[in-house]
């Protein structure tokens, strides 16, 4: 299956949606993204649609409803969980300002410390 990401105002992902692969394949049986949303405009009379993939291959992540679609980078960006977290350019994902420790304990993020708490 192939999946789609319909888009909102301001780029943000409202649905997703699921659509046989042999929708995608052309003439020679190749997978052809413009022909899935074409079958989606057809089927739905919405227009604007990205592919998105579960392995990340397309646009970086997985779209989920409330992530956005940036076009600059061809992307889906999941929403900023925290003020201080900062956008990880090449992956497309926020990360927090402070690595979180990695001793096989479970943290939350503190944004008012700007730390990683033990969760008890």
């Amino acid at each position: 299956m192939a999946h789609f990401a319909k888009i909102g105002l301001n780029n943000k992902v409202i649905n997703v949606v699921s659509v046989n692969d042999n929708v995608l394949l052309d003439a020679d049986g190749v997978e052809q993204e413009v022909l899935g949303v074409q079958f989606l405009e057809g089927t739905t009379g919405w227009s604007l649609w990205k592919q998105t993939s579960y392995n990340a291959t397309i646009r970086k992540n997985f779209a989920g409803i409330g992530h956005t679609y940036d076009e600059d980078r061809n992307a889906f960006i999941p929403p900023k969980p925290f003020n201080s977290w900062i956008l990880n350019e090449t992956t497309c994902v926020y990360e927090s300002p402070v690595a979180k420790p990695d001793d096989g304990n479970e943290y939350n993020w503190n944004e008012s410390t700007q730390s990683w708490d033990l969760r008890e």
